[in-house]
Order: C-alpha cells, then sequence, then structure tokens
C-alpha cells in the first residue's frame, strides 16, 4: 500500500523504479492500439524528471505539464515534418520560498481560453510550514501567461501562497474552474481540523476556493470551503475536483470514512459532496456520498471522479479486491437520500494490470479508459485500459481492454496521470519513469506518451 502522505508517495515511487528495473526481465505489449513515445525526460537540474500529472494542450496542438523533480513547467511542440519528434522546452522552473516562489508541482495543469496555465505546488511560498525542521513553505496557486511574442518569456505569478496550515497544507492534484473564474483544489493536509492524519503534516486536508481580485492589481483571496477530519467524514483529499449543473462539488479522498475491517483506523476513504450556501457567505455543506470498505469495495481512491451524461460518478481505487477497483455511483432514486455504489471491475495483481492511480475518461460511446500503474499482463511496468459497458442487462460486468502495457525504457514505466484525448481520438499522458533519459540514476526519468488506434 502506498503511504498516505505525499512525501512518502514521492520515495515510494523512487525505491519502486529502481527495484522493478532489476525484476523485470521480459514483457509484451497487448492489444491493438499503438503507443509512441514523444518524449523522455533527461533529469538534472532543470531538465526535469517523474512528471506530475498528465498534459494539457493549446489551441496550436502542444502540450503542457509539470515535473516533480526539477520542479519545472514544460512545453512540448507538435513535429513541422512527418517523422520528426516533438520539442521540448522548460518554460519556468520554480525558485522555491527562499524567493517567495512555489517549489515541487504535485499536481496537473488546466488551460484557460487565452492559453494561461494553471496549478499547484506542494512547497514553497511565503508560508511558515515546517517539514523536518526546515522551512518548507505551505504550497501555492499559481498561473503561467504566454509570452507575446514566440520564444519569449511566459510569466509567471503566485496567484495565492497558503500562509500556515490551518489555510491548507501541500496542494495536491489538478485545480478546476467554476463559471465566474473562481478556482477550487484541495491539499493533502492542513485546512485546521483533524490532528491524526499524519506525524509529519498538521491537519487532514481541505477542499479551498481562490478568488480573483474584484478591482485589477488587487490580491486573490482563499477560503477554506471544508476541513476535513479523519474519522467518519474523510482524510487528504486528492483534488480533481468536479461541478455538477447545480454547482456542487464532488471529490474523493484517500483516507477517512469506515474506519474498520481491513483499513483500520485511517479509514479506506470516501467520495464526497460539497453544497454551496444557499446565501452569501454562509459555510459549505459536506456530505460523504460512499465510505470505502476495502476488500470487494475497494480502498484508497488517489484520483478524482468524472461524470457521465446521466449524472452517475466514476472513479478508481487503488486498493481493493486483489489490485484496485473502477467503481460507479448512482445518484439517490426518488425518496432515498443514499448514493448507490457498484464496483464495475476488480483489477488482479496476479497476472493482469492492478493499482489505478489516476482519473478516468469517457469516450462518446460511453466507454472509460484509465491507466494503471503497474501490470500489463506479463510485467510490472504499467497500462493504458479501456473499460466497455455491458451490451446485455445493466448488471452484467463490464469487459477490461489492455490498450497498451508498458515495456520499460525505452518505453514508459509507471503511468499515475488521467488521459485526455486529442480531436483524432488519440490519447495523451506521462509515466512517472521509464523513456531513455539517463539523468536520474534508475530506470528513465519518465516520459509523455500516446496511444493511437
Amino acid at each position: 500500500m502506498i503511504p498516505n502522505d505525499g512525501w512518502s508517495r514521492r520515495l515510494v515511487v523512487r525505491l519502486v523504479v529502481i527495484v522493478l528495473f532489476f525484476l523485470v526481465l521480459t514483457s509484451h505489449a497487448s492489444g491493438e492500439w499503438k503507443e509512441k513515445v514523444l518524449y523522455s525526460f533527461q533529469g538534472g537540474a532543470n531538465a526535469g524528471s517523474v512528471p506530475a500529472g498528465g498534459v494539457v494542450f493549446d489551441k496550436q496542438g502542444n502540450l503542457y505539464g509539470v515535473t516533480s523533480d526539477g520542479g519545472g513547467v514544460y512545453q512540448l511542440k507538435p513535429p513541422a515534418k512527418k517523422g520528426e519528434g516533438w520539442a521540448e522546452s522548460v518554460i519556468y522552473v520554480f525558485k522555491g520560498n527562499t524567493e517567495g516562489d512555489g517549489a515541487t508541482p504535485e499536481g496537473g495543469l488546466i488551460i484557460d481560453s487565452a492559453g494561461n496555465l494553471y496549478g499547484t505546488t506542494a512547497y514553497g511560498g511565503t508560508g511558515n510550514c515546517v517539514l523536518l525542521g526546515v522551512l518548507v513553505g505551505c504550497g501555492t496557486v499559481y498561473e503561467l501567461s504566454p509570452p507575446a511574442q514566440n520564444g519569449a518569456t511566459w510569466n509567471e505569478s503566485v496567484l495565492y501562497s497558503f500562509p500556515t496550515a490551518k489555510q491548507g497544507y501541500f496542494p495536491w492534484g489538478s485545480l478546476a474552474f467554476d463559471g465566474t473564474g473562481n478556482l477550487y483544489g484541495a491539499t493533502q493536509y492542513g485546512g485546521g481540523n483533524g490532528t491524526t492524519c499524519d506525524a509529519y503534516y498538521q491537519y487532514c486536508g481541505a477542499v479551498f476556493e481562490v478568488s480573483p481580485p474584484k478591482t485589477k492589481g488587487g490580491k486573490w483571496t482563499e477560503k477554506v470551503l471544508h476541513g476535513f477530519r479523519s474519522g467518519t467524514d474523510g482524510a487528504n483529499p486528492n483534488g480533481g475536483l468536479v461541478f455538477d449543473a447545480k454547482g456542487n462539488l464532488y471529490g474523493t479522498t484517500f483516507g477517512g470514512g469506515y474506519e474498520s475491517g481491513e483499513c483500520g483506523s485511517g479509514g479506506c476513504g470516501t467520495a464526497f459532496e460539497l453544497q454551496p450556501p444557499a446565501q452569501k457567505g454562509g459555510a459549505w455543506r459536506e456530505k460523504i456520498l460512499h465510505g470505502f470498505k476495502g476488500g470487494n469495495d475497494g480502498e484508497r481512491p488517489a484520483a478524482g471522479l468524472v461524470f457521465d451524461t446521466k449524472g452517475h460518478l466514476y472513479g478508481t481505487t487503488l486498493n481493493g479486491v486483489a489490485g484496485g477497483t473502477v467503481f460507479s455511483l448512482a445518484p439517490p432514486r426518488k425518496g432515498s437520500q443514499s448514493w448507490e455504489e457498484a464496483v464495475l471491475y476488480g483489477f488482479n495483481e496476479n497476472g493482469g494490470p492492478f493499482d489505478p492511480e489516476g482519473a478516468l475518461i469517457f469516450d462518446q460511446d460511453g466507454n472509460l479508459y484509465g491507466t494503471t500503474y503497474v501490470g500489463n499482463g506479463g510485467s510490472l511496468q504499467g497500462s493504458v485500459f479501456q473499460l466497455k459497458p455491458p451490451l446485455g442487462k445493466k448488471q452484467d460486468p463490464w469487459s477490461l481492454h489492455i490498450m497498451h502495457g508498458f515495456l520499460g525504457p525505452p518505453d514508459g514505466d509507471f503511468p499515475a496521470a488521467s488521459l485526455i484525448f486529442d480531436s483524432d481520438g488519440d490519447l495523451y499522458s506521462t509515466t512517472q519513469a521509464g523513456g531513455v533519459g539517463t539523468g536520474c540514476g534508475h530506470a528513465g526519468c519518465g516520459t509523455v506518451f500516446e496511444v493511437s488506434p
């Protein structure tokens, strides 16, 4: 089981990469889709490694993402001619809390219609958070604005620097916009509630809103919408929040919730809803939609949720069954207040893909796509998968199809982020290791990849 804190998770990624490089000798890809590594990260100063989150497109077809090691934001330009490679450039490197800037991005990017990029850093900023006796800052929310001319410098602005753990500590996952320009996200720790979630970080996590200034040149302001308490409440929210048509927010927590059986006092994680106040200035109301129980029910959701066209929610759990699950949550039926959870697929670590760590996406036909961190039907490097809904009765099982099984260097290793489609139906994302980079001291520094039919 991956530890329940961001710092330990990043250490585990490195250890797993090193161990599996020596253990895995042979593997094979399966499925009919073709995979291509668009870029291999090189590691070292300013070169970056261990991509955090997936990638986003701009209107020109360029891809953008971040690396947690090296602390940079990168751009990938598609080839000008067929047969050429994608061109990578680092458009910004975070300077850290000594200069009031962010450090260590641990979530993906989102992009607005003007091409501005938004994200979070886990550390840095001007906050007073201390880790292992070192002032590291509590994290930031930032914006990167494109230059007016090609080749010029991108402009970074720290929109909000978490001042203390009470306002939030260790932002995790991607942000979300509402219809009026406010940003929403989650911090793994902080928030002012709960005291037993981690030995090194304060509190049990928060969902926050960051609002733009009312006058030009003013400061962005932050509000904690909910501080998690653990226990029957959730703990350590994952980010990647989604809105419904009424403005309610939905997400998952890695811990908290049901605290019996397999998961013990740390809880197995939750899916939750946050309802906006009826009157301006009021408090948001939290509702636990489902508390995971482990075993056949799944445990430890590590990513956010996605809606289908009928208002059902879908997500993944990192553990449970024999290697994680894909689950759905159906909204309450008439006369009921409870959402109904169903496990659509249980992964099997004995010979198949397992440990889905990223969020899911839908295609126009209602098929789900995602990644597993390890396992591809014969080796341990991870997979891209498709889940097809049943053709017969509603209760029939969904069918799993492996689109690509990663092979390790020079191919990718260990995908942990969600996928995105381009206009042609091709899929894009990142792996945290693998590729041909040699500056990391282990089996590759990570990749950006494409999977196409």
